[in-house]
């Protein structure tokens, strides 16, 4: 099968908006929405770096997809539309059936609709490249640079998991239940981005916020930087799974483990104190720079906040 061909088979499908013209046309538009702001992202992952070329298409593809969800919802924007670039180091057609039905679940469960894309050939691995696109009422993104001093901190869900998920892939030894196995791994193959708190909640929340992609202290690390704000967080209130618990264990190597790792697509914001939700509230802003962890009282020292692309 043609280019041509796989767009019509598995892709046209996917794009239900009229802009999109079926797939048909060279680009497609996006009506004007009164009242609201544009919000874009953009996020590629890749074979052997961000998931295993054995996983199922499904997964990747929703893998894909969700990391760029998880953008919009820490801006506070609700996601409406996507493009998508595929570099197919082969091309196997049940492998892109599954792919495009991975996406089809989660149009369906986020409100979402493909705009168009482009399919090329590659001798690296496999690699998919999505833009998103989302609305946000006028004026109300929520950047990085509005925390304030003596606001709390906050996070969605809770962290490590994907990490842990990972850490089982590659043989860390474990006495978990398959219950608790399985909700790791399934963690770092489908991330749960707070997509619907993000959309409906967050502008009238949040002063600051940053999805949690590289490790959540290395995110809350770049919001301190462009609010010009420190921030000094409380190792034992950052919320982690029974099952990562069971896995690592709660003494501070393993909480910094965790807040470390990445790969978490919560969302960390800085808002005033006292607010109740769907999160966990695991520090303040300061005067100051930098974000700080204290476990039991003592200063945990952080050689390596994050992760880090190169």
């Amino acid at each position: 099968m043609d280019e041509f061909g796989l767009i019509a088979r598995y892709f046209a499908p996917l794009a239900k908006d009229a802009g999109a013209l079926r797939l048909k046309d060279d680009a497609a538009f996006i009506s004007p929405r009164p009242g609201f702001d544009l919000v874009v992202t953009t996020d590629q992952i890749a074979a052997d770096t961000d998931f295993f070329p054995h996983d199922p298409p499904a997964t990747v593809a929703k893998k894909a997809l969700r990391v760029n969800l998880s953008d919009l919802a820490a801006k506070g924007a609700a996601p409406e539309y996507y493009l998508l670039n595929l570099a197919l180091p082969s091309l196997r057609e049940e492998w892109l059936a599954d792919f495009a039905a991975g996406l089809g679940e989660d149009q369906r469960e986020f409100g979402i609709s493909l705009l168009g894309g482009d399919t090329s050939a590659t001798e690296g691995p496999l690699s998919i490249s999505i833009t998103a696109f989302g609305f946000v009422p006028q004026g109300k993104m929520v950047k990085r640079s509005g925390a304030k001093v003596g606001d709390a901190v906050y996070v969605t869900g809770t962290i490590g998991d994907s990490a842990g998920g990972l850490a089982i892939f590659q043989r860390e030894k474990h006495q978990l239940s398959d219950t608790q196995r399985d909700y790791l791994t399934r963690r770092y193959q489908v991330p749960e981005p707070p997509v619907a708190f993000g959309a409906r909640s967050l502008c009238d929340l949040a002063h600051a916020s940053i999805d949690v992609s590289d490790g959540l202290i290395a995110d809350l690390g770049h919001l301190a930087e462009a609010s010009k704000v420190g921030i000094e967080l409380d190792a034992t209130a950052i919320p982690r799974s029974e099952a990562l618990r069971a896995f690592w264990g709660d003494g501070a190597d393993a909480i910094l483990r965790a807040a470390t790792a990445g790969d978490d697509y919560q969302i960390a914001f800085t808002a005033p104190p006292g607010l109740r939700g769907p999160f966990t509230r695991i520090g303040q802003v300061q005067a100051g720079e930098g974000v700080g962890l204290i476990f039991e009282g003592k200063q945990i020292a952080l050689p390596r906040p994050g992760y880090r692309h190169f």
